[in-house]
Formats: structure tokens, sequence, C-alpha cells
């Protein structure tokens, strides 16, 4: 299959300027030639640009441009040209029949980046790298991609491997000489390294609450009882007029959910139902959204009526909601219909009553009053999930796993050395401990993985 030559459009589809098509392969320049007599493209020198009309048959389809790539010098390393058309889909549509009639196929899914993989340009943190990419919406999403598609992660793991590398050497070589009972892995010296190992795989692993921030945001649930001000606070986030405002309780029946991007960070803003005992069968469906929602989210922003005599029904609510893992926010609303010393007194009762640790802070969506208060908190909350231990941030939930089964392999070699146990089961928790560590880059795998991972790319990519 690596043999084939692929095309595919590299550009979103529908109508624009400038469309690309791709064709790689070691026939490429063959298969594009037969529709390109401007040139001859095998004399053409790599890294060139060629105007011309691509034909199907006698009759020219458009006028294009040729990029020419000459392997090894390629994203796939073969040789590669890509077709820059007018960006009409139907002269995309006809230039694709056309290279297929010469000889190409149309790629799969990811196969663009999955050949550059295989032929070693890139490994395989760098090619769902790739992906991040282009996947990102927001500053903090993009540098992370680029970190990563630099070799970020593999730079970091590989120094680590090769480390222990050197120690399994040793004690394979133990194995070879085992009838002469002797040591050349100092168990000392391989202890230090495993501590090492595990401190360097610890950050890694702690890292990725943030960097799973990053890369699909922050769900932040906007909770409270009917009334409370749950959609005028959300319409004033987004400064733009996204949730119904009524003073008739329970208009919104159903969860809203909008992006906010704050200093870089994405925050997924979910306005609920207001929480309260109903015999309205849609509202009720509503409420148990708005629980559910709760249930998923990593921050809780509860909004309590300033001009509420009685917090008991709020605060039984917070109970029932709250998680250790789970960010607090309670803000008192509407201060701008209530004097200083009546919404003053709110934080008090509410801090007698809740255990969790919580932020307080008091607003009024109407008058704008301290909303960017509320927009610092949340994005204090993602900055203090970075580690300040490494600069590497995990994002991706397959590098995640594989870092979590190093770390469990590490611990289960030092066991044994403790254990003292033969050196051959120390051999086998050393290659174990190895082969998770090289899941990462690519060095250990196998098709299903690779599978699973391309077939997420786009087509043309």
């Amino acid at each position: 299959m690596n043999n084939d030559t692929i095309c595919a459009l590299a550009t979103a589809n529908g109508v624009g300027a400038l469309g690309i098509i791709r064709v790689s392969g070691n026939d490429a320049l063959t298969v594009v030639q037969k529709s390109f007599p401007a040139k001859k493209l095998e004399n053409q020198p790599s890294h060139t640009i060629h105007y011309g009309y691509f034909m199907d048959g006698e009759e020219a389809v458009d006028e294009v441009m040729l990029s020419i790539f000459l392997a090894p010098k390629s994203f796939t390393t073969e040789n590669s040209v890509e077709i820059a058309f007018h960006g009409s889909p139907h002269i995309g549509k006809r230039i694709l029949e056309t290279l297929i009639k010469n000889g190409a196929r149309m790629a799969k899914a990811g196969e663009f980046t999955l050949r550059a993989f295989i032929n070693g340009r890139i490994d395989l943190s760098q090619a769902e790298a790739i992906a991040d990419v282009i996947a990102s919406e927001n500053e903090a999403s993009r540098k992370v991609a680029i970190n990563q598609l630099k070799g970020g992660i593999t730079n970091e793991i590989s120094i680590l491997r090769t480390d222990l590398l050197n120690f399994v050497s040793l004690i394979e070589l133990e194995l070879d000489f085992a009838e002469e009972d002797v040591e050349f892995a100092d168990r000392t010296a391989l202890k230090g390294l495993l501590d090492k190992i595990e401190h360097k795989l610890e950050s890694l692993i702690e890292s990725f609450q943030y960097g799973n921030a990053i890369k699909n945001g922050t769900a932040v649930a906007i909770i409270g009882k009917p009334n409370a001000g749950k959609s005028t606070l959300l319409n004033a986030l987004l400064k733009e007029e996204r949730a119904i405002v009524s003073n008739i309780a329970g208009t919104t029946r159903d969860t809203i959910e909008e992006v906010l991007h704050i200093k870089g960070h994405a925050f997924r803003l979910i306005d609920t139902a207001g929480l309260r005992e109903t015999m309205d069968e849609i509202e009720a469906i509503g409420v148990k959204k708005a629980k559910e929602k709760v249930e998923n989210a990593n921050v809780l922003v509860y909004l309590a009526d300033a001009a509420t005599e009685d917090y008991s029904e709020d605060i039984e609510m917070i109970r029932s909601l709250q998680r250790d893992d789970l960010k607090l926010i309670i803000c008192a609303t509407k201060i701008d219909e209530v004097l200083p010393p009546k919404y003053e007194l709110v934080e008090d009762i509410f801090r007698k009553e809740i255990d969790q640790e919580f932020d307080f802070i008091r607003i009024s969506a109407v008058e704008n009053q301290n909303i960017q208060d509320l927009k610092n908190e949340l994005s204090s909350y993602v900055e203090q999930l970075k580690s300040q231990e490494s600069n590497v941030i995990i994002t991706n939930q397959r590098h995640f796993e594989a870092l979590q089964k190093s770390l469990e392999a590490t611990h289960k070699v030092k066991e044994a050395i403790s254990f003292q146990i033969s050196t051959e089961l120390l051999a086998y928790e050393l290659r174990n401990a190895l082969e998770h560590l090289g899941e990462i880059s690519g060095e250990v795998t196998n098709d299903e993985v690779l599978g699973n991972i391309f077939s997420k790319f786009c087509i043309g990519k």
C-alpha cells in the first residue's frame, strides 16, 4: 500500500479563492505529468513552482500552479506534488477524477501523515500534534500543539528511555553470564535512575489536567435557583443576548452552552435550568440535565440572589453538588438592587455553612459590576493547574495512559530491586517499563493503535 500514489484535497471543502490537491508517492510526478504538458516535471528541481493548464485528455480542466517536492525532502519523504487550482469544488472533483484515471488512488484519512511517520520523518507524538494544531481553537492550545510538533514530549521521554535502555543492556548481559554470578548493572545507580524517571513521569501525568483544560476547554456550570440571574450572567460574560432573560421563574428549560475565551484559555459556559422542585415535566427534565452537567463540570459557579432572606435551599443545593475535584465559586447576584450592608453579610452565611473551600464574588450582571473579577478567577483556576516542574504539557489521552503504565512499571522495577528478585524477572520488568515509554513516540506500537490514531485525521492530511 505504501507503494501506491495517493491524492486528496488538502484544503477545506467548499468554494474559496484557491484549493490545493496533494499527490504523494514514488510515481507522483509520472501521474501528474500525464495531465500537465507544459513542462517535463522529472527535469525540474525540488521545491519549485510551475505554471500551466491541467488537462483531462484534450480538455483543459483549469489553470493551475504545481509545487514539486522531491524525495526525501517532502512531508511524506516521497515524491510529492501540490496542485493549486481555482477554488471551485467542481474543478477539484474533476482534477481528482483525472489523477485517479492517471494511476493514483484516493488517500485514506490521515494517510499522508501516516506515511511521514512510517518513513521516519516524524514520530507518533508529532503526528498526533499535527491533528492538534489543526484543531486548536485558542492560543494556549496552539502553543502546546506546536511544542509537541517540535518534539517536546519525545525529547523528555527519549532521555529517560536512553538511560533506562543502558541498564536493560547491562541486565541482559548479566543473563548471558548467569553461571558466573557477576553483576554488571549497579543496583544503587539503577534505583537512582528509577527515582528520577518516577519524578519526571509524575510531573508529566500531573500536567494532563492542565493540558486537558487547554485542549478541550474548561467546563463551567452556571447553577442557581430560578431567577438567580444565570442567563443574565451568561449574556454579560459573552457580551451578547445569547439566553432569554425574564422575571418569570423557570424560563430556561434546557442547557445552553457557549465558549468564552479568557487570556488565551477556552471556557465552555453551561447555562442551566433553575434548580427547584417542579411539577412541570419539561422543566423537571431541564433540572435533571443541569445536575448532570455539574457532574461533568470542572468549575461550578453558583448564583445566590443577594436579596434573598433565607439561603437554606442554596446551601443544601451546594452541599449536594460538592466534589473534591470541583472548583466552587459562589456569586451573590443583583447587588445593584440591594443596599451594601445586606449583600456584604451573605458571604459570612455561606462561609459558616459550606465546608468546601470556595471563592466568593459579589456581582451585578445587569450593571456589569465585578464581572471581570469572575473572569479573572476562572483564568486563575486554569493557570493553577499548570505544573511548574515541566515545560511539556500532556494533552493527549493516549500519552496520559502510557505514562501511567510507565509509572506503574517503574514502581514494579523498584520493588523488584528491593526484594532482590532474580535477574530474569528484573529484566522482564525493565523491558516492560521501556516498552510503555516507547509507546508515546511510536518506537513500540501496533497496527491497531496506528489505525485508531490516523482514522481520526481528515482526508488530505
